[in-house]
């Protein structure tokens, strides 16, 4: 029984070890200088761009269109409009913009999870 306290005793502190070595890699890392990412087709990108705040933009886009399809097609339930087809398209509209982000969202995760895999 000693035994297999012992180990499991061992493997706990070998894991808050790992623990620690991670936490202190990723503490150099976003201390360390970082270069930025070679622009797509020679385009450069702003002196202030931050992915975090493009990704809120898009989030508040893609909130505001669903918000507007949401009070045409409210109109048009209760009669105060008849643009039934642009109502529809607005909705159209607002379902692949949050479709597209979800998908660019994917992508990032599916970024983060190698980035998270890659050896040290």
């Amino acid at each position: 029984m000693e035994v297999g306290k012992t180990t499991a005793n061992d493997f706990a502190s070998l894991i808050k070890a790992d623990l620690a070595a991670l936490a202190n890699d990723a503490g150099n890392l976003a201390n360390s200088a970082v270069m930025p990412a070679a622009p797509v087709s020679n385009q450069v990108l702003p002196a202030g761009f931050s992915f975090t705040q493009s990704m809120k933009d898009a989030l508040g886009s893609v909130n505001a269109e669903d918000s507007a399809a949401g009070i045409r097609m409210a109109d048009v339930d209760s009669g105060k409009s008849d643009d039934l087809v642009g109502a529809m398209l607005a909705s159209q509209q607002a379902n692949l913009s949050f479709s597209m982000l979800m998908q660019v969202r994917n992508k990032v995760m599916g970024a983060v999870d190698e980035l998270i895999k890659l050896p040290v």
